[in-house]
């Protein structure tokens, strides 16, 4: 018999979100689709999920793409077994001051974070509702609620992004589909931040930063709700983190 799945898309270096999020739920039994543009980085990971006595399929897609995200659910449909959760993980963002800024440094952040997010959740939602169940999960960030230059076009298209989360949360919830968003609201603590800007991390500590299994075990804790209580957006943010 298949084992019920989850599929994550923007999958990166094994010490980020992604990643942990894959690990963290193929550790509760589900079979991993992990997704993303690295195919060594996706192996890799796949490697270490079955060394620890998970299971994981590495697929290469760009969440841009929309025949790469149509062969991503098509290999998650032919495993057999019911998607239980699907994570939009991808964050990509461009420093770019307002004056400064091109037509394709704003159209490729929108791609990546809003159009990006619509193709994934789309195909996400007619895996989900013949099964009548699914956690449908966004991630977003401190940019989805206010913008702050020269960070204006990230904020855009993260707004569009909790807007397009929000409006399938409405329209889907009453079908048994928990579409969440969760606003990343601070650094976290990972190969990306520690490789860009290693001083404000240190800086921080490991105190003022996100920690990665801790996110994993927030969102793993947001799919065992109840229908009767679900969260559809929530924030998550170190306890020194002023807001």
């Amino acid at each position: 018999m298949a084992k019920n799945s989850a599929v994550i898309i923007g999958v990166g270096p094994e010490q980020g979100l992604g990643a942990t999020l894959a690990k963290h739920f193929a550790g509760r039994g589900l079979h991993m689709f992990i997704a993303g543009r690295s195919e060594e980085k996706l192996h890799s990971l796949a490697e270490s999920i079955m060394q620890t006595g998970g299971s994981a399929t590495p697929v290469v897609a760009d969440a841009t793409v929309e025949e790469d995200v149509a062969r991503l659910f098509e290999a998650v449909q032919q495993q057999g077994g019911a998607l239980d959760i699907a994570a939009y993980n991808v964050d990509s963002n461009i420093t770019s001051p307002f004056l400064d800024m091109d037509v394709q440094t704003f159209t490729a952040l929108w791609q990546q974070n809003c159009l990006a997010a619509f193709l994934f959740g789309q195909a996400a939602i007619k895996t989900m509702l013949p099964q009548q169940h699914g956690t449908l999960i966004f991630t977003g960030a401190t940019a989805s609620l206010r913008a702050k230059p020269p960070f204006t076009a990230f904020a855009a298209a993260k707004a569009g992004l909790r807007a397009l989360a929000q409006g399938m949360a409405r329209e889907f919830s009453p079908q048994g589909i928990h579409v969440v968003h969760t606003i990343i609201d601070g650094v976290i603590d990972g190969d990306r931040a520690r490789k860009q800007f290693p001083a404000y991390v240190e800086a921080k500590g490991k105190s003022g930063l996100l920690q990665l299994d801790a996110i994993a075990q927030t969102y793993w804790a947001i799919h065992q709700q109840p229908p009767s209580a679900w969260t559809h957006e929530l924030d998550l943010r170190p306890f020194k983190e002023p807001f």
